[in-house]
């Protein structure tokens, strides 16, 4: 469909890409902005830079060589668990839901809600800090008893996008889960 600009929990800019597949199938996928290279730079020459006035009055050579490999393991860690890129829901009408993370190194994970198992998809508000945020969530059956939540969901955790977003992905859910 379209590509819109929108901003998270914090201000930053995230866009909202919606994709339509079929009528009963529809993919959302959130991007954050990628990994500051200035940022980087700033928090490796930092360590780099204290390390090297600790080694100026201690004259031992570790210390140089451990604050390299610990910003370099560090980065990469952060690259790998931390960082994610992008997030996608997929809603495929007659099966289920699939979430999806992608991380800035490139590792993927996702996760398949049947639907069978999900009661309803919903905007839930939450206190997070000093404020009130907003976020999509898919509450699931409870198999013993039908009409109660066994456990929800939340969506789009690592974006964390404001209420406008949520509220456009929220009415198309809806009306992908009205035709099932």
């Amino acid at each position: 469909m379209e590509d819109e600009a929108f901003t998270d929990i914090n201000g930053k800019a995230i866009s909202l890409d919606c994709q339509s597949h079929s009528s009963f199938c529809r993919e959302f996928i959130v991007s954050s902005s990628k990994v500051s290279i200035g940022k980087v730079m700033v928090y490796t020459c930092s360590v780099w830079l204290l390390s090297y006035a600790v080694f100026f009055f201690t004259e031992n050579t570790a210390v140089l060589s451990s604050a390299i490999v610990i910003t370099l393991v560090g980065m990469m860690l952060h690259i790998h668990f931390v960082k994610v890129d992008h997030e996608s829901l997929l809603v495929i009408g007659s099966l289920g839901i699939q979430v999806s993370s992608n991380y800035a190194s490139g590792r993927e994970t996702t996760t398949f809600i049947e639907m069978s198992k999900i009661k309803d998809i919903v905007i839930n508000e939450a206190i997070y800090m000093h404020q009130i945020i907003y976020y999509l969530c898919v509450l699931l059956k409870d198999p013993s008893e039908p009409n109660a939540v066994s456990n929800v969901v939340p969506l789009f955790q690592s974006s964390k996008p404001r209420l406008n977003c949520l509220v456009k992905v929220y009415k198309s859910c809806q009306e992908i889960l009205s035709k099932c």
